[in-house]
């Protein structure tokens, strides 16, 4: 479990954030860092210096397979 508190501003973190190649020109991106103790953090990509968003490396995993399958789509 990652030891850094949810809300840390994402500029203080000494890592390299990646952002997706899918991202567009308009800057609405999401970008990730893997940490040290083998957590994520997330940031958004036009709030470099905002808050980051802390999860387990086991967290992300569950929601990435969940947006796959399709688990948060909107009903039509």
């Amino acid at each position: 479990m990652p030891t850094i508190p949810n809300g840390v501003r994402a500029s203080s973190l000494d890592v390299r954030w990646f952002k997706s190649r899918h991202s567009n020109a308009e800057g609405n991106c999401v970008e990730v860092a893997a940490l040290a103790e083998g957590g994520v953090a997330i940031r958004n990509s036009r709030h470099p210096h905002g808050p980051a968003l802390i999860c387990t490396s086991a967290a992300v995993a569950a929601f990435v397979a969940g947006v796959r399958e399709g688990e948060f789509a909107t009903p039509r």
